[in-house]
């Protein structure tokens, strides 16, 4: 099939470069504040359209890197078939029936939004191939029922996230960095790590909306934290295994956990240091690891 960008979308890893946990709901939810990018790496999706009358409105089908994690899963269980019916129940119009093939590139339940970024691809995608028109509250509110995540993968560029997900801010511009993503290949899981943690809360971070260079913004990223990494480490000690990895590498500037685990990375004041760490790293383990530049 021609690759027209109608039937394409890319799904962008997110990364949380922090994470303060700052207050709990009485709803159980936790409140959250994190400066979320998305470097140039993630999943691609496919549109396939369907000809003549079909019984289904989406079918899905996962190839990939990583698409034996995901064999299992029963199709209306994943969460791009649960945003094309979402977003379908809020068309006021007749819809084309469709096959979306996503191509599986990065690892699943790893800290890096993926099935998230899948969810906001997936509408992204289908309101341009549908020809929906859908105001921007109705779409967060779609996103948000799909999961805490989606919201903020709906515009994959630079935010602050905070709230349980929901309340997202764009009012921030940061320079380019080099990053490099290492996921050491076992999983663990948010609830888990959410348990695991102590019940004490952090202050929001006082962020500044600009920086002046790189070294000054990486800088104030290293006086934050990720408050889910110390418990995710108790859940899986290999974690400290790969920050340690990270640590050492020529030019790291910081080596942290992202979202909830297991995938964790390291800051480079260039794309090209990062570039050169992902390959000398490469070297040594057969981790999933990827070297480049957040430039969303």
């Amino acid at each position: 099939m021609k690759k027209d960008s109608m039937f394409i979308e890319k799904a962008y890893a997110k990364i949380n470069l922090f994470l303060h946990v700052t207050d709990k709901r009485p709803d159980g939810y936790h409140i959250l504040d994190s400066l979320v990018v998305f470097p140039d790496v993630g999943d691609e999706l496919i549109l396939f359209p369907v000809s003549g009358k079909e019984d289904r409105l989406v079918e899905l089908e996962i190839t990939g890197q990583f698409v034996s994690q995901l064999s299992q899963e029963n199709q209306d269980d994943n969460l791009i078939v649960k945003a094309a019916y979402k977003l379908a129940a809020c068309a006021k119009q007749p819809l084309k029936p469709v096959k979306i093939q996503l191509i599986k590139n990065l690892p699943v339940a790893s800290g890096i939004g993926g099935g998230s970024s899948d969810a906001a691809a997936t509408l992204r995608l289908l309101m341009r191939y549908w020809n929906l028109v859908i105001d921007n509250d109705s779409l967060q509110k779609i996103a948000l029922r799909l999961g805490a995540d989606v919201p903020v993968c709906l515009n994959p560029v630079t935010q602050r996230m905070q709230g349980i997900g929901e309340v997202i801010s764009r009012d921030i511009e940061i320079p380019s960095f080099g990053m490099i993503l290492v996921n050491h290949g076992e999983g663990v899981s948010t609830a888990e790590v959410f348990k695991k943690r102590q019940s004490s809360f952090f202050d929001k971070v006082n962020l500044k909306n600009s920086f002046d260079n790189v070294n000054s913004f990486i800088h104030d990223i290293t006086t934050y934290d990720n408050n889910l990494q110390e418990p995710a480490i108790l859940l899986n000690s290999k974690i400290e295994k790969v920050l340690e990895e990270i640590r050492m590498l020529p030019h790291c500037r910081l080596a942290r956990m992202s979202g909830s685990g297991a995938t964790c990375f390291g800051l480079f004041e260039t794309v090209e240091q990062a570039q050169k760490a992902a390959e000398i790293l490469s070297s040594k383990y057969s981790w999933w690891i990827w070297g480049g530049k957040a430039i969303h």
